[in-house]
């Protein structure tokens, strides 16, 4: 599995704390909670390929209570990671969220966007 960047997992801890989710877990992969949402939260670090998350990206079962997928990357790869998810079509609800880097490495960043999967 690739190791991320604390900063990144940092900024997506904090970003589902600020969005009133409660977050528990440690490593790239956490569970954020709220009311009656679970959502399994994956941090990819840049260049990192879906296809070192197969047993979760291939429609595997990560626990009985997610259904929600949230995959969280540096905003610069949030294109690719959203055309690997298209093509596999996996069973779960998933989103992306694109994080920009905080350039100065000071505080936290506000910045961030949210890739859903298109709907027909």
């Amino acid at each position: 599995m690739p190791t991320v960047s604390t900063p990144l997992l940092e900024e997506a801890q904090v970003i589902f704390a600020r969005l009133g989710y409660s977050v528990s877990g440690d490593g790239s992969e956490f569970i954020a909670e709220r009311k009656w949402r679970s959502v399994h939260v994956t941090v990819l670090r840049s260049g990192a390929t879906l296809s070192n998350k197969r047993a979760r990206t291939d429609g595997g079962t990560v626990s009985n209570q997610c259904q929600l997928r949230c995959f969280v990357a540096p905003k610069t790869e949030t294109t690719l990671i959203k055309e690997r998810l298209t093509a596999m079509n996996p069973e779960y609800e998933w989103a992306i969220m694109g994080v920009e880097s905080n350039e100065d490495g000071k505080g936290h960043t506000d910045k961030y966007d949210v890739i859903l999967p298109e709907t027909n």
